[in-house]
């Protein structure tokens, strides 16, 4: 007998089956904080469709995905005072849930982020969790 796959966590979030601090949503994204950030701040852009990878993301999909990476690396620049980011996505490797993201990660210089060796931080509470989300979001809409 063979089981069911196991729900993504991504889409259960989209849906609002699951909580997430979303920064922002558009026709066919979803923009959340990252639990887990390199830096605080850190926000997850992701397609609406269940999509694994980069090549899995049809050619009406790109555009919209992308154009909200870019509103979410302005943001996180304008809202937290961050000097620039970091954006990146892996496909497969690395990819701790199986749904396409873009990292979108703010910079400082001497940050100490090196190489592919990154450091995690945590949200010292929910408070400080939505005090990021609410810059972010804020900042989008500027």
């Amino acid at each position: 007998m063979t089981s069911a796959p196991a729900p993504c966590l991504f889409c259960e979030i989209i849906r609002g089956a699951v909580p997430a601090a979303v920064v922002g949503r558009g026709p066919g994204w979803v923009a959340f904080l990252d639990r887990s950030p390199l830096f605080l701040g850190h926000v997850l852009v992701v397609p609406e469709n269940h999509r694994v990878t980069l090549l899995d993301l049809g050619d009406d999909e790109l555009a919209p995905l992308f154009g909200a990476a870019r509103t979410i690396a302005r943001a996180v620049v304008a809202g937290l005072g961050a000097q620039g980011s970091f954006v990146a996505m892996n496909n497969i490797v690395s990819q701790s849930v199986p749904h396409l993201h873009v990292h979108v990660v703010p910079r400082t210089k001497g940050d100490g982020l090196r190489g592919f060796f990154w450091p995690r931080k945590k949200y010292s509470s929910d408070v400080e969790l939505e005090a990021f989300r609410s810059r972010i979001a804020s900042a989008i809409a500027t």
